[in-house]
Protein backbone atom coordinates (compact mmCIF):
# COMPACT_ATOMS: atom_id res chain seq x y z
CA UNK A 1 0.00 0.00 0.00
CA UNK A 2 2.77 2.63 1.04
CA UNK A 3 4.61 1.89 -2.33
CA UNK A 4 1.32 2.73 -4.45
CA UNK A 5 0.85 6.00 -2.31
CA UNK A 6 4.32 6.77 -3.00
CA UNK A 7 3.70 6.19 -6.77
CA UNK A 8 0.87 7.84 -6.99
CA UNK A 9 2.35 11.46 -4.90
CA UNK A 10 5.49 11.57 -6.82
CA UNK A 11 3.21 10.54 -10.49
CA UNK A 12 0.17 12.76 -9.45
CA UNK A 13 2.21 16.31 -7.95
CA UNK A 14 3.20 17.76 -11.10
CA UNK A 15 -0.22 16.59 -13.07
CA UNK A 16 -2.02 18.34 -10.48
CA UNK A 17 0.15 21.59 -10.64
CA UNK A 18 -0.77 22.04 -14.48
CA UNK A 19 -4.45 20.65 -14.11
CA UNK A 20 -4.68 23.63 -11.36
CA UNK A 21 -2.76 26.03 -13.65
CA UNK A 22 -5.23 24.85 -16.87
CA UNK A 23 -2.26 23.74 -18.95
CA UNK A 24 -3.32 21.51 -21.77
CA UNK A 25 -2.21 18.10 -21.19
CA UNK A 26 -1.57 17.06 -24.69
CA UNK A 27 1.87 17.76 -25.07
CA UNK A 28 2.82 16.16 -21.73
CA UNK A 29 1.37 12.88 -23.28
CA UNK A 30 3.76 12.80 -26.24
CA UNK A 31 5.48 9.88 -26.94
CA UNK A 32 8.23 9.68 -27.90
CA UNK A 33 8.51 13.20 -26.31
CA UNK A 34 10.12 15.21 -29.10
CA UNK A 35 8.45 18.69 -29.78
CA UNK A 36 10.05 20.99 -27.29
CA UNK A 37 7.17 23.08 -25.69
CA UNK A 38 9.31 24.60 -22.52
CA UNK A 39 10.54 28.59 -23.25
CA UNK A 40 13.42 28.39 -20.97
CA UNK A 41 15.17 31.67 -19.61
CA UNK A 42 18.30 32.87 -20.97
CA UNK A 43 21.65 32.55 -19.47
CA UNK A 44 22.10 35.12 -16.08
CA UNK A 45 25.10 35.65 -14.59
CA UNK A 46 23.26 36.91 -11.02
CA UNK A 47 21.52 33.25 -11.21
CA UNK A 48 24.85 31.38 -12.21
CA UNK A 49 26.61 32.86 -9.35
CA UNK A 50 23.89 32.36 -6.96
CA UNK A 51 23.77 29.09 -7.21
CA UNK A 52 27.00 28.57 -7.34
CA UNK A 53 27.46 29.88 -3.94
CA UNK A 54 24.98 27.43 -2.87
CA UNK A 55 26.95 24.69 -3.96
CA UNK A 56 30.29 25.45 -3.09
CA UNK A 57 29.10 26.17 0.18
CA UNK A 58 27.10 22.85 0.24
CA UNK A 59 29.83 20.58 -1.48
CA UNK A 60 32.91 22.22 -0.76
CA UNK A 61 33.55 21.34 3.06
CA UNK A 62 32.66 17.36 2.20
CA UNK A 63 34.96 17.81 -0.14
CA UNK A 64 37.76 19.13 1.37
CA UNK A 65 37.19 16.66 4.19
CA UNK A 66 37.39 13.39 1.70
CA UNK A 67 40.72 15.34 0.06
CA UNK A 68 42.33 15.34 3.76
CA UNK A 69 41.26 12.19 4.43
CA UNK A 70 42.55 10.60 1.39
CA UNK A 71 45.38 11.86 2.42
CA UNK A 72 45.82 11.03 5.90
CA UNK A 73 45.12 7.08 5.15
CA UNK A 74 46.52 4.95 2.60
CA UNK A 75 44.57 1.73 1.91
CA UNK A 76 46.67 -1.53 2.80
CA UNK A 77 47.65 -3.72 -0.16
CA UNK A 78 45.10 -6.20 -0.95
CA UNK A 79 46.02 -9.89 -0.48
CA UNK A 80 47.27 -11.44 -3.77
CA UNK A 81 43.90 -11.36 -6.11
CA UNK A 82 43.73 -11.16 -9.42
CA UNK A 83 41.13 -8.51 -11.56
CA UNK A 84 38.41 -11.29 -12.40
CA UNK A 85 38.64 -12.49 -16.28
CA UNK A 86 35.18 -10.90 -16.23
CA UNK A 87 36.51 -7.60 -15.37
CA UNK A 88 38.93 -7.91 -18.19
CA UNK A 89 36.47 -9.16 -20.71
CA UNK A 90 35.01 -5.40 -19.40
CA UNK A 91 37.54 -3.67 -20.25
CA UNK A 92 38.05 -4.99 -23.92
CA UNK A 93 34.41 -4.71 -24.92
CA UNK A 94 34.29 -0.99 -23.63
CA UNK A 95 37.06 0.00 -25.54
CA UNK A 96 35.40 -1.44 -28.17
CA UNK A 97 31.90 0.18 -27.33
CA UNK A 98 34.00 3.22 -27.10
CA UNK A 99 35.58 3.18 -30.58
CA UNK A 100 32.80 2.32 -32.10
CA UNK A 101 30.67 4.70 -30.34
CA UNK A 102 32.50 7.93 -31.28
CA UNK A 103 33.32 6.89 -34.62
CA UNK A 104 30.81 6.36 -38.03
CA UNK A 105 31.84 3.24 -39.42
CA UNK A 106 29.41 2.66 -42.46
CA UNK A 107 29.33 -1.46 -41.65
CA UNK A 108 28.33 -0.39 -38.74
CA UNK A 109 25.63 2.15 -39.22
CA UNK A 110 22.37 -0.18 -38.31
CA UNK A 111 23.87 -0.26 -34.75
CA UNK A 112 25.34 2.85 -34.55
CA UNK A 113 22.59 4.54 -32.33
CA UNK A 114 22.71 1.67 -29.71
CA UNK A 115 26.46 1.79 -28.27
CA UNK A 116 25.03 3.29 -24.58
CA UNK A 117 23.82 -0.38 -23.67
CA UNK A 118 27.38 -2.45 -24.42
CA UNK A 119 29.35 1.04 -22.92
CA UNK A 120 27.52 0.53 -19.46
CA UNK A 121 27.02 -3.59 -19.32
CA UNK A 122 31.04 -3.03 -19.88
CA UNK A 123 30.77 -0.34 -17.03
CA UNK A 124 29.28 -2.53 -14.91
CA UNK A 125 31.59 -5.45 -15.44
CA UNK A 126 34.94 -3.48 -14.81
CA UNK A 127 33.37 -1.36 -11.60
CA UNK A 128 32.51 -4.70 -10.05
CA UNK A 129 35.68 -6.10 -10.94
CA UNK A 130 37.41 -3.37 -9.55
CA UNK A 131 35.61 -4.14 -5.97
CA UNK A 132 36.18 -7.27 -6.13
CA UNK A 133 40.25 -7.30 -6.55
CA UNK A 134 39.65 -4.97 -3.77
CA UNK A 135 37.57 -6.90 -1.21
CA UNK A 136 37.07 -10.20 -2.98
CA UNK A 137 33.50 -9.82 -3.00
CA UNK A 138 30.92 -8.07 -5.08
CA UNK A 139 27.19 -7.35 -5.61
CA UNK A 140 27.31 -9.49 -9.13
CA UNK A 141 28.84 -11.94 -7.41
CA UNK A 142 27.89 -12.47 -4.28
CA UNK A 143 24.37 -10.62 -4.26
CA UNK A 144 23.54 -11.79 -7.86
CA UNK A 145 19.53 -11.95 -7.10
CA UNK A 146 19.66 -8.46 -6.03
CA UNK A 147 22.27 -7.54 -9.08
CA UNK A 148 19.36 -8.90 -11.45
CA UNK A 149 16.43 -7.14 -9.77
CA UNK A 150 18.67 -3.73 -9.92
CA UNK A 151 18.26 -3.85 -13.94
CA UNK A 152 14.06 -3.78 -14.72
CA UNK A 153 14.11 -1.34 -11.02
CA UNK A 154 16.62 1.30 -12.99
CA UNK A 155 14.37 1.39 -16.11
CA UNK A 156 11.14 1.95 -14.24
CA UNK A 157 13.01 4.16 -11.81
CA UNK A 158 14.36 6.59 -14.66
CA UNK A 159 11.71 6.30 -16.55
CA UNK A 160 10.04 8.11 -13.27
CA UNK A 161 13.12 11.25 -14.56
CA UNK A 162 11.88 10.77 -18.53
CA UNK A 163 8.05 11.55 -17.09
CA UNK A 164 9.34 14.60 -14.70
CA UNK A 165 11.23 16.21 -17.48
CA UNK A 166 8.21 16.18 -19.37
CA UNK A 167 7.43 19.27 -17.13
CA UNK A 168 10.74 21.08 -17.17
CA UNK A 169 12.02 19.64 -20.44
CA UNK A 170 15.99 19.95 -18.96
CA UNK A 171 17.02 17.65 -21.53
CA UNK A 172 16.06 16.40 -24.82
CA UNK A 173 17.44 13.46 -27.28
CA UNK A 174 18.81 14.04 -30.62
CA UNK A 175 20.71 12.07 -33.72
CA UNK A 176 18.15 9.59 -34.07
CA UNK A 177 14.45 8.85 -34.41
CA UNK A 178 12.54 5.66 -33.27
CA UNK A 179 8.89 4.63 -33.50
CA UNK A 180 7.42 4.62 -30.42
CA UNK A 181 7.96 1.00 -29.65
CA UNK A 182 11.87 1.03 -30.67
CA UNK A 183 11.76 4.28 -28.65
CA UNK A 184 10.20 2.59 -25.16
CA UNK A 185 12.11 -0.57 -25.95
CA UNK A 186 16.20 0.74 -26.84
CA UNK A 187 15.27 3.18 -24.07
CA UNK A 188 14.12 0.57 -21.33
CA UNK A 189 17.26 -1.33 -22.11
CA UNK A 190 19.80 1.72 -21.51
CA UNK A 191 17.75 2.86 -18.33
CA UNK A 192 18.12 -0.32 -17.08
CA UNK A 193 21.82 0.31 -16.62
CA UNK A 194 21.35 3.20 -14.12
CA UNK A 195 21.01 2.09 -10.84
CA UNK A 196 23.59 -1.41 -11.28
CA UNK A 197 25.99 1.36 -12.48
CA UNK A 198 26.11 3.84 -9.25
CA UNK A 199 25.73 1.45 -6.59
CA UNK A 200 28.35 -1.28 -8.33
CA UNK A 201 30.16 2.46 -8.05
CA UNK A 202 29.25 3.27 -4.43
CA UNK A 203 30.50 -0.26 -3.50
CA UNK A 204 33.52 0.11 -5.38
CA UNK A 205 33.91 3.85 -3.13
CA UNK A 206 33.46 2.06 -0.05
CA UNK A 207 36.35 -0.28 -0.66
CA UNK A 208 38.49 2.56 0.06
CA UNK A 209 39.65 3.70 3.75
CA UNK A 210 39.31 7.46 3.17
CA UNK A 211 35.07 7.46 3.58
CA UNK A 212 35.69 4.94 6.79
CA UNK A 213 38.51 7.66 8.08
CA UNK A 214 36.56 10.87 7.14
CA UNK A 215 33.01 10.51 7.53
CA UNK A 216 32.16 7.29 9.93
CA UNK A 217 32.89 9.70 12.97
CA UNK A 218 32.09 13.23 11.67
CA UNK A 219 29.25 15.76 12.15
CA UNK A 220 25.89 14.23 13.96
CA UNK A 221 22.38 16.04 12.85
CA UNK A 222 18.79 15.22 13.68
CA UNK A 223 16.72 15.11 10.49
CA UNK A 224 12.81 14.74 11.28
CA UNK A 225 13.32 14.19 14.99
CA UNK A 226 9.45 15.08 15.29
CA UNK A 227 6.90 13.78 12.88
CA UNK A 228 5.75 17.36 12.58
CA UNK A 229 9.44 18.73 10.87
CA UNK A 230 8.73 15.63 8.54
CA UNK A 231 5.55 16.53 7.68
CA UNK A 232 6.23 20.36 6.96
CA UNK A 233 9.03 18.41 4.31
CA UNK A 234 6.39 16.08 2.82
CA UNK A 235 4.02 19.04 2.04
CA UNK A 236 6.49 21.39 1.11
CA UNK A 237 8.52 18.75 -1.34
CA UNK A 238 5.26 18.32 -2.32
CA UNK A 239 3.87 21.41 -3.25
CA UNK A 240 7.31 21.91 -5.04
CA UNK A 241 7.02 18.91 -7.51
CA UNK A 242 3.73 19.76 -8.29
CA UNK A 243 4.89 23.69 -9.25
CA UNK A 244 7.37 22.44 -11.67
CA UNK A 245 5.45 22.51 -14.46
CA UNK A 246 3.74 25.67 -14.11
CA UNK A 247 7.26 27.84 -12.92
CA UNK A 248 10.01 24.97 -14.95
CA UNK A 249 12.32 28.06 -15.17
CA UNK A 250 12.54 28.32 -11.26
CA UNK A 251 11.57 25.09 -9.66
CA UNK A 252 13.61 22.82 -12.32
CA UNK A 253 16.30 21.47 -9.51
CA UNK A 254 13.94 20.36 -7.22
CA UNK A 255 13.11 17.09 -10.10
CA UNK A 256 16.45 16.15 -8.52
CA UNK A 257 15.23 17.43 -4.50
CA UNK A 258 11.47 16.67 -4.52
CA UNK A 259 11.51 13.26 -4.90
CA UNK A 260 14.14 12.28 -2.18
CA UNK A 261 12.55 14.61 0.47
CA UNK A 262 9.27 13.01 -0.45
CA UNK A 263 10.15 9.38 0.22
CA UNK A 264 12.61 10.46 3.30
CA UNK A 265 9.80 12.19 5.17
CA UNK A 266 7.47 9.68 4.47
CA UNK A 267 9.88 6.64 5.68
CA UNK A 268 10.40 9.03 8.71
CA UNK A 269 6.80 8.88 9.65
CA UNK A 270 6.70 5.33 9.22
CA UNK A 271 9.66 5.55 11.87
CA UNK A 272 11.95 3.45 9.07
CA UNK A 273 15.07 3.51 8.02
CA UNK A 274 16.23 5.98 5.83
CA UNK A 275 19.66 7.19 4.02
CA UNK A 276 19.54 10.04 6.85
CA UNK A 277 19.57 7.86 9.47
CA UNK A 278 23.07 7.10 10.02
CA UNK A 279 23.86 10.84 9.91
CA UNK A 280 22.32 11.10 13.06
CA UNK A 281 24.98 9.85 15.46
CA UNK A 282 27.13 11.26 12.40
CA UNK A 283 28.09 8.57 9.66
CA UNK A 284 28.68 9.75 6.48
CA UNK A 285 29.76 6.78 4.54
CA UNK A 286 26.60 6.10 2.68
CA UNK A 287 25.51 9.93 2.46
CA UNK A 288 28.94 10.37 0.37
CA UNK A 289 29.68 7.47 -1.57
CA UNK A 290 26.35 7.71 -2.80
CA UNK A 291 26.42 11.22 -3.95
CA UNK A 292 30.66 10.08 -5.17
CA UNK A 293 29.03 7.22 -7.29
CA UNK A 294 26.24 9.08 -8.95
CA UNK A 295 29.17 12.07 -9.98
CA UNK A 296 31.76 9.69 -11.00
CA UNK A 297 28.88 7.58 -13.07
CA UNK A 298 28.06 11.13 -14.24
CA UNK A 299 31.46 12.10 -15.79
CA UNK A 300 31.02 8.78 -17.83
CA UNK A 301 27.62 9.63 -18.87
CA UNK A 302 28.17 13.02 -20.26
CA UNK A 303 31.55 11.96 -21.73
CA UNK A 304 30.51 8.69 -23.55
CA UNK A 305 27.33 10.58 -24.69
CA UNK A 306 29.03 13.81 -26.14
CA UNK A 307 30.30 12.25 -29.87
CA UNK A 308 27.95 9.46 -29.80
CA UNK A 309 25.00 9.15 -32.39
CA UNK A 310 21.93 8.48 -30.32
CA UNK A 311 22.53 11.59 -27.48
CA UNK A 312 20.51 13.80 -25.16
CA UNK A 313 21.70 17.66 -25.07
CA UNK A 314 20.32 20.13 -22.52
CA UNK A 315 18.52 23.00 -22.06
CA UNK A 316 18.74 24.51 -18.50
CA UNK A 317 17.60 27.82 -17.48
CA UNK A 318 19.58 31.06 -16.28
CA UNK A 319 22.96 28.52 -15.73
CA UNK A 320 23.34 26.98 -19.63
CA UNK A 321 26.81 28.18 -19.92
CA UNK A 322 30.55 26.90 -19.02
CA UNK A 323 29.60 23.69 -20.35
CA UNK A 324 31.67 20.40 -19.86
CA UNK A 325 30.51 17.88 -22.79
CA UNK A 326 26.99 18.78 -23.42
CA UNK A 327 25.99 19.54 -19.51
CA UNK A 328 26.77 23.04 -17.74
CA UNK A 329 29.07 22.81 -15.52
CA UNK A 330 26.50 23.58 -12.53
CA UNK A 331 24.34 21.08 -13.86
CA UNK A 332 26.72 18.39 -12.62
CA UNK A 333 25.82 19.25 -8.94
CA UNK A 334 22.21 17.37 -9.86
CA UNK A 335 23.99 14.46 -9.96
CA UNK A 336 24.33 14.54 -5.79
CA UNK A 337 21.05 13.70 -4.58
CA UNK A 338 20.39 11.88 -8.01
CA UNK A 339 23.05 9.04 -6.10
CA UNK A 340 21.25 9.67 -2.99
CA UNK A 341 17.80 8.79 -4.33
CA UNK A 342 19.72 5.62 -6.55
CA UNK A 343 20.39 4.08 -2.74
CA UNK A 344 17.16 4.67 -1.51
CA UNK A 345 15.72 2.94 -4.28
CA UNK A 346 18.68 -0.02 -4.04
CA UNK A 347 17.74 -0.13 -0.36
CA UNK A 348 14.24 -0.68 -0.37
CA UNK A 349 14.94 -3.38 -2.98
CA UNK A 350 17.07 -5.04 -1.03
CA UNK A 351 15.19 -4.58 2.51
CA UNK A 352 11.48 -3.20 2.03
CA UNK A 353 11.55 -0.43 4.40
CA UNK A 354 15.27 0.79 5.05
CA UNK A 355 18.18 1.64 2.99
CA UNK A 356 21.35 0.11 2.37
CA UNK A 357 23.99 0.42 4.93
CA UNK A 358 27.65 1.02 4.49
CA UNK A 359 28.92 -2.24 4.38
CA UNK A 360 26.62 -3.39 2.21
Amino acid sequence: MKFIVLAGMLLGFPLLGIITAGTPLCQYLEFPPETRYVSHAPFSRAAFIVYGIIILLTAAPLFIRAVRAGRKVKDSPSPARHFPWWGRVGIVTGVIAWVLAWTRFSWFSVFQPHTFVPLWMSFILVVNGLTYRRKGRCMMVNRPGYFLLLFPASAVFWWFFEYLNRFVQNWFYAGEHFSSWEYFIYATLSFSTVLPAVLGTREWILSFSWPEAGFAKFLPLEFFRHKTAAWVVLLVSGAGLAGIGVWPDYLFPLVWVSPLLIIVSLQSLLEERNIMSDIRRGDWRLFISSAAAALFCGGFWEMWNFYSLARWEYAVPFVHRYRIFEMPVLGYAGYLPFGLECTVIGGMLERPGASASPSA
